[in-house]
């Protein structure tokens, strides 16, 4: 398929995630017309050879393809509606990828209210921050029909691992999946910052007890991978801030109780982002919470970097990490 025979995609919002995803769209090589709050976000893409639009609705009326990548449902149904808006644009017929994380209401609400003019509404969340939008390696989370999926997912490759592009289900389950995946990955930051601080407070080498957790059956993704650029790096994410986090944790509680199903520990993790939110700012990284707990033990729990003396890394934070197999104890620090 030469470049010509490519269709047009249009892409609203190009912040963190987004300015990654057009990248990796213009390097494929499909026509690309952009359009933001923030004209100069789209400085870069447009010397690459993407088109400026002023507004979602010449967007709409320019592409084949619109997708929006935006951080509130909120924003996302404005940036729908209105004399500008990508509905006043979009032709019959068209198609419009929702990536952000929002909930099925959004687009339910729009194809029920303009059913009549055909329109295809697919969501398409995605999961891999910013790095993975960078990269091109998101995973995405796609509520549509199957062959809605088929026809679009030459555009979803562009942006993310084929091998984690997924079909979840129809409209609105895409949604449903991030927000629960989200859901979950936060309980996780929670509780394995609850338990990291506890074992260092006790006295246990964390790199030790880090491997222990791997080792059983508490083993979990975040313990193996996410937590390392805390205890590395001292990152905690502000490629996406606390205050998005805090606002998918309220749509995820949203959902459940729209669904009639109880969230007592979920709830309780939105508290704790809460505070951590209140205490350190809406721009502090998604994984702050971790800090929460640090602050409380008044020192960082930190692995120490290749070379660097054991201990080094603060009092009382002794961090040699070793690999344990089933059946071995853990070492104890005195």
């Amino acid at each position: 398929m030469t470049t010509s025979d490519l269709p047009v995609i249009g892409f609203i919002g190009l912040g963190n995630m987004g300015s990654g995803m057009t990248r990796n769209i213009l390097r494929a090589g499909f026509p690309l017309i952009v359009t933001d709050a923030r004209p100069e976000a789209a400085d870069e893409l447009v010397a690459r050879g993407a088109t400026w639009a002023e507004d979602p609705r010449m967007v709409a009326a320019n592409s084949d393809i619109v997708i929006t990548m935006l951080p509130t449902p909120k924003i996302v149904d404005a940036v729908a509606r209105g004399e500008h808006g990508i509905l006043a644009g979009i032709r019959d017929g068209g198609t419009w990828i929702d990536m952000s994380t929002s909930v099925p209401e959004v687009l339910a609400t729009i194809r029920a209210e303009f059913f009549d003019r055909g329109l295809v509404l697919i969501d398409a969340p995605v999961s891999g921050m910013s790095v993975g939008a960078a990269n091109g390696t998101l995973q995405i989370f796609v509520g549509a029909e199957a062959a809605e999926f088929a026809r679009v997912r030459p555009v979803l490759e562009a942006m993310g691992d084929p091998e984690r592009i997924f079909l979840v289900g129809g409209a609105g389950a895409g949604y449903a999946v991030k927000l629960l995946i989200n859901q979950l990955w936060f309980s996780h930051l929670v509780a394995t910052s609850e338990v990291l601080a506890i074992g260092a407070s006790a006295g246990v080498d964390l790199g030790v007890l880090r491997s222990a957790l791997i080792a059983s059956p508490a083993r979990s993704n975040f313990l193996e991978q996410d937590v390392l650029s805390i205890l590395n790096q001292g990152d905690y994410d502000e490629g996406f801030a606390i205050t998005l986090a805090c606002k998918d944790l309220g749509l995820s509680i949203d959902l459940a109780r729209s669904v009639g199903v109880p969230v007592e520990l979920s709830s309780l993790v939105e508290q704790v982002y809460r505070r951590a939110l209140a205490q350190y700012g809406p721009t502090a990284g998604e994984m702050t919470p971790f800090k929460l707990y640090e602050d409380l033990m008044r020192r960082e729990l930190r692995l120490p970097q290749l070379g660097e003396p054991v201990g080094a890394a603060g009092p009382g934070t002794v961090h040699e990490t070793v690999t344990l197999t089933e059946g071995q104890m853990p070492h104890v620090a005195g």
